[in-house]
C-alpha cells in the first residue's frame, strides 16, 4: 500500500496542495496549528471516509466553500495497492435545498468517485488501509465505551463491507425498535411488530457481535506481544463486554463464538429484558451497548492504570491494528503517527519505530524533530507545514 500522490482543494486550512509522497516514512514538521494533523487526516478520510476527529463532514470544508456558491472540498489521491494503480477522490459540496414551507438551507452533498467510476461509501472503504496513532488514543483506554466501539467499526470495516453493511442496517433498526418500544409504553400500541424488529435486531446484531469478538480474539495475542516490547512488565488482557451475555464470551481465548451461538444468546437475553426495554422505550442489549476492555492482573486499566500503562496499551492495540490489517488484506496499512512520539520516553520512540516494516509508508507530525531518533534524521522524508503550505526539505543527522 503505498500513495504516491495527495490533492487537496479547500480541504481545512489547505486551500490547494499538490504533493507527491515517498513509499518511506515522511516525517511532517512544523508549529502548532500549522495542518500538520489535517493533513494526516485527509489520509485516514480516504481510507474511511469518515473523521477521526470531527464529528461532521462539514468540519472539513474550507472557509471559503460556504461563502462561495460554486465552492466545494475535494480529496483525492493515486495510490498503488497489489501492484495496481488506483485513484480514489471524495467530493464535497453544500447544495441548496427547499424544505416544504418554503424556506432554503444547504445540504452537505458527498460524492466518491473510484477510477473515476461513482461509488458509494462502503464500496471504497479498505480501499486505503491505514492505522492512526494521535494523543487521543488514551481515549480507548480511559475515555467513554462510544469511543472504543467506534474504533472497533472503523477498524473492522476496512477489511469487511458485510461488517459495515450490518452496521448500517443494525442501527437502522434500532431507532425503528426504540420507536416501537416507545409507542408501546406511551400509546398502549401492540406488540405484533415486534417479533420483526427483534428478527432483525439479533440477525444483524449478532454479525457485528461475532466479528468483534473474531478481531479483538485475534488482537490479544498481537496486543500482548507489543505491550511487553513496549516495556509493560505486565500482561495485558484485552476482551469484549457483551450486552447480550451475561456471563460474558471468551474473546481472547484464541477461538470466538459462532453467529448462531451469539444470536441464541441474543435472543434469550431479548426475552428476559422485554418488560425493562418497555419501560424505558429503549433497545438496551445489542452491539450498541458492549464495550471493549483493558485489564492487567484483573483491574480495569480505564479505572485503576497509571497514564503510562494507558498509553503503553493504546500503542500495544493500534500496532496489533497494523499487523491485523496487514494479516487479513496481504497489505501494509499506511500508519499516522500524529505528533505520538514527542509523548515517549527515547525507549519507547524506539521501540514503536522498530515495529514499522521498511516497505511500510508512515507518515508522522512532530514540531520538534529533534526527539526523533538519530538514525530517522537521515533516513526519512522530511515535509515542513506552515500556514498550510507544505515544503520539501532535507534534513541531515548531526547525531552520532
Amino acid at each position: 500500500m503505498h500513495v504516491r500522490h495527495l490533492s487537496l482543494l479547500n480541504f481545512r486550512n489547505y486551500e490547494h496542495l499538490e504533493l507527491d509522497l515517498d513509499a518511506r516514512v515522511t516525517v511532517v514538521y512544523g508549529d502548532n496549528a500549522q495542518g500538520k494533523s489535517n493533513l494526516l487526516e485527509a489520509f485516514f478520510y480516504l481510507a474511511t471516509t469518515r473523521s477521526f476527529r470531527a464529528r461532521s463532514d462539514r468540519d472539513l470544508l474550507g472557509w471559503r466553500v460556504p461563502h462561495d456558491p460554486f465552492g466545494f472540498t475535494r480529496v483525492a489521491a493515486r495510490l498503488e495497492r497489489s501492484g495496481e494503480p488506483l485513484e480514489i477522490e471524495i467530493i464535497l459540496r453544500e447544495e441548496p435545498r427547499a424544505a416544504e414551507d418554503g424556506a432554503s438551507s444547504a445540504a452537505l452533498v458527498k460524492r466518491i468517485r473510484l477510477n473515476d467510476v461513482p461509488r458509494r461509501a462502503i464500496d471504497v472503504i479498505g480501499v486505503v488501509t491505514a492505522v492512526m496513532f494521535s494523543p487521543e488514543d488514551l481515549e480507548l483506554v480511559a475515555g467513554s465505551p462510544a469511543a472504543r466501539r467506534r474504533y472497533l467499526d472503523v477498524m473492522i470495516s476496512q477489511i469487511d463491507r458485510a461488517y459495515c453493511r450490518s452496521l448500517a442496517q443494525y442501527n437502522r433498526v434500532v431507532l425503528q425498535r426504540n420507536h416501537l418500544l416507545r409507542a408501546v409504553r406511551d400509546h398502549g400500541a401492540q406488540l405484533d411488530q415486534m417479533r420483526f424488529w427483534d428478527e432483525q435486531l439479533v440477525g444483524t446484531g449478532a454479525y457485528v457481535i461475532m466479528r468483534r469478538l473474531e478481531t479483538i480474539s485475534l488482537l490479544g495475542a498481537a496486543a500482548r506481544r507489543f505491550y511487553t516490547e513496549l516495556g509493560g512488565g505486565e500482561q495485558l488482557d484485552i476482551g469484549y463486554r457483551s450486552s447480550v451475555h451475561r456471563a460474558g464470551f471468551a474473546a481472547d481465548s484464541g477461538e470466538a463464538p459462532s453467529c448462531e451461538m451469539v444470536a441464541r444468546a441474543f435472543q434469550e437475553r431479548l426475552t428476559e429484558m422485554r418488560p425493562r426495554e418497555i419501560l424505558l422505550g429503549m433497545s438496551l442489549l445489542g452491539p450498541h451497548r458492549d464495550d471493549l476492555t483493558f485489564q492487567i492482573g484483573g483491574r480495569d486499566l480505564g479505572v485503576f492504570g497509571s497514564r503510562g500503562q494507558q498509553r503503553s496499551a493504546a500503542l500495544a492495540l493500534k500496532l496489533a491494528e497494523a499487523e491485523h490489517l496487514h494479516a487479513q488484506t496481504g497489505e501494509r496499512p499506511i500508519l499516522l503517527l500524529d505528533d505520538v512520539l514527542s509523548e515517549l520516553d527515547p525507549s519507547r520512540r524506539e521501540r514503536v519505530l522498530a515495529a514499522v516494516r521498511s516497505e511500510q509508508q508512515v507518515l508522522l507530525t512532530t514540531t520538534d524533530p529533534t526527539v526523533l531518533p538519530g538514525a530517522l534524521l537521515g533516513e526519512a522524508a522530511w515535509l515542513h507545514v506552515k500556514q498550510g503550505r507544505v515544503e520539501p526539505r532535507v534534513l541531515a543527522s548531526t547525531r552520532g
